[in-house]
């Protein structure tokens, strides 16, 4: 599909000669700066191409479609999708908003005087943050040939300090306060925790708690929003035993001093010496065979305390 470009002088001629522009980005922006004449149809919207149709639009009409600048796909997406729909005459305003501005052109809006952050890449967050423990969770999957249990854990305490780029940080997790989602209601739920929690698995009676102590961790050097942005490398002390440990993970803040922290990796449960249904340490294990690798997935919630 060959899109058509049009410069902001050559998209101004044709508004003035009855061509329909299209503001591709959310309401919330489109009250923030928007172009004279614009109307909002957000292109992130499932609803798109109704609310485009509730515009009364002739599909043999020019459109103008634009969004925010010449990084974003906003408006080549708009136009794509309109040509699928039968638009005939359909065209990219080229820079978008930021290149209307440039070529000297006006803009309305309730902030046209302020830069409006594109909310693509992670801000500087420097600060120390405490680990809201209700909002926090830790959700673990084991898994055979044959299933696939799930559950989830409770974190104790837990802190980062971001400086730049680095990360540093501990995370404790509450072995005991292990859950399992998939066998509710099943009379082998309690007997499947029992096994977790006993010494052929991760023995917390002796071992109540899991550290992760965060001491080589670091935001990515473009630190997009909605990608793996930074790595947390340290040590985890499970069952007793410490053991390197690094894996991705995705910050975003979540305004008022809150950061979210998203992670998901595999851990080799092996290496802290939980070696029960292993094929590498044991023969003929029969319905007795447990994967090696647990998943692991981190849904954080912390809060600034100290600048």
């Amino acid at each position: 599909m060959d899109l058509t470009y049009i410069a902001p002088h050559e998209a101004l001629l044709m508004i003035k000669e009855g061509a329909l522009l299209i503001h591709t980005l959310p309401s919330d922006h489109f009250g923030k700066i928007h172009l004279p004449r614009a109307i909002n149809v957000c292109v992130y919207q499932v609803t798109f191409l109704d609310d485009m149709r509730a515009t009364g639009a002739d599909k043999n009409r020019a459109i103008i479609v634009y969004g925010s600048s010449r990084y974003s796909l906003d408006a080549v997406t708009a136009a794509e999708k309109l040509y699928r729909d039968g638009y005939l005459h359909v065209f990219v305003l080229e820079g978008g908003i930021i290149g209307w501005q440039i070529a000297g052109f006006p803009v309305e809006g309730d902030t046209i005087d302020k830069d409006i952050s594109p909310a693509t890449r992670l801000p500087s967050l420097d600060g120390h943050y405490q680990l809201d423990t209700g909002m926090s969770k830790v959700g673990w999957s084991g898994r055979n040939q044959n299933n696939k249990h799930f559950g989830t854990l409770l974190l104790d305490t837990g802190h980062l300090i971001v400086r730049g780029r680095s990360l540093t940080g501990e995370l404790v997790v509450d072995m005991n306060s292990m859950e399992n989602i998939n066998l509710v209601g099943d009379e082998l739920q309690p007997v499947l925790i029992a096994h977790l929690k006993s010494d052929d698995f991760f023995f917390t009676k002796l071992f109540p708690t899991a550290t992760f102590v965060i001491d080589q961790g670091e935001i990515a050097d473009i630190p997009y929003m909605t990608c793996a942005n930074s790595t947390l490398k340290g040590s985890l002390n499970l069952r007793g035993i410490s053991k390197d440990l690094d894996f991705p993970a995705t910050i975003t803040p979540q305004g008022d001093g809150i950061v979210g922290l998203e992670a998901h990796f595999d851990l080799d449960r092996t290496r802290w010496n939980i070696i029960y249904g292993s094929s590498r340490f044991f023969e003929h294990l029969g319905m007795h065979t447990v994967f090696d690798q647990i998943s692991i997935e981190l849904r954080l919630v912390l809060k600034v305390i100290d600048t």
